[in-house]
Parts: C-alpha cells; structure tokens; sequence
C-alpha cells in the first residue's frame, strides 16, 4: 500500500469515527495542564487525575505552588511514579514561572522548554492542548502505533517519528491526529495483546497486512 493512501484512509476513519477527540487529563489553565502533563511522564492520566484535585486546591497558581516546599508538593503525588523528581521538577518550574514570566506559562515552544521538568513532548502538548497550534506530541503509544500501523518507518526516536508524521498529516489535523493516535494505543492497538478484531482501521495496517 502506497503510504500517501495508508495516511489518507486512516485519517479519513478517525475523522468519522472519533470527530471529538482531546487530553483525558484534567485541567483548568495551561498551568495545571503543565503540571499535569509533567505528572503524567511514565503515568497514567487516570492516576494522575486521581492526584491533580487535591494539588491544585492546595496550590491552584504558579504563585502558590512557587511558595510550598518540595516536601509538601511530594505529600500530594507521592503516589505517582517518580514523585521525588517530579516534586522537584514542579517546585523549580513554579518558582521559575514566577521569576521570568510574571507567573504565567509561556505560548513559545523553546521557552516552554527551558522550563523544569519540560521537554520536547511536554512542549508539543502544551503547543496542541493549552494553546492550538499544530504540533505532534509522541509519547510510547504515539511511537508504537505509528510505527506499528505503517506511518512511520525506521524511526528509531520520538524525534524521528514526529518529523514523519508531521511531514504527511496536514497541519489542521496535526494535533486532533496526535490524540486519535494515542486513544487507539491506549484502548485498541495496546503494547500487548492489540484488539486487532476490533480495530476500525485493520485493513489498512501494515502489521495486519503482514508488510
């Protein structure tokens, strides 16, 4: 299958299928999804959104969380994966958005990566999500699927995978597509025991297709 086709019909379904498609994580301003995106490194969203309410009650602004101590943050995400990094990581973040920028989370992709705690994927989501411009953010199910499915080829790193799909997907569905592929590998295409049965876009897979 020519690979200009693949991307068309697999966009083509998820465009019909999943029109609505967003984060599962929850959030009320691009700093609480920051902080929930930093969280959600090597987590899941439905863990993190187990932690988040209790957080940001007790430090709803940059300014509040800049305040606490790393101890206090590490007490309220203690049960997320590496919560002593990730304390550490919120605290400097917080205390460098009140420090640089008057406490607000930056719209620049490179300044968001100056940030704590934030790299090129964090980055992405926060382009997408908090501030709607294109960008692919590749997390693992981003780098399976699309490797898995046919999008991509050869790539070894989330960098190459990202350059590929947003070489191929247009930019008004760059983002949408970012989560169509993430919610297929989260439900659908898992790591393990993939639901090639149920999947909507099987006939146009590369693996299903034995490629």
């Amino acid at each position: 299958m020519e690979l200009k086709e693949r991307y068309d019909r697999v966009l083509a379904w998820f465009r019909e299928e999943m029109p609505v498609a967003d984060t599962e994580l929850r959030y009320n301003n691009p700093f609480q999804l920051l902080v929930a995106v930093i969280l959600s490194a090597q987590c899941t969203d439905k863990r993190v959104n187990m932690v988040t309410p209790a957080l940001f009650e007790r430090f709803p602004t940059a300014e509040a969380m800049a305040g606490a101590t790393i101890e206090e943050i590490f007490e309220l995400i203690r049960s997320i994966s590496y919560p002593n990094n990730k304390s550490k990581h919120l605290s400097a973040m917080a205390k460098k958005l009140m420090n640089e920028f008057n406490g607000e989370v930056p719209s620049d992709f490179e300044l968001l990566q100056t940030l704590p705690g934030v790299g090129r994927k964090t980055a992405n989501v926060m382009e997408a999500v908090a501030f709607g411009r294109p960008a692919m953010p590749v997390d693992t199910h981003v780098f399976r699927v699309a490797d898995r499915i046919g999008l991509v080829t050869g790539a070894r790193t989330p960098l190459e995978t990202e350059k590929q799909l947003v070489a191929n997907i247009p930019a008004e569905w760059l983002s949408r597509a970012h989560h169509w592929l993430i919610l297929h590998g989260r439900y659908v295409c898992t790591a393990r025991s993939p639901k090639c049965g149920e999947c909507g876009i099987k006939n146009w897979c590369r693996k299903q297709n034995g490629e």
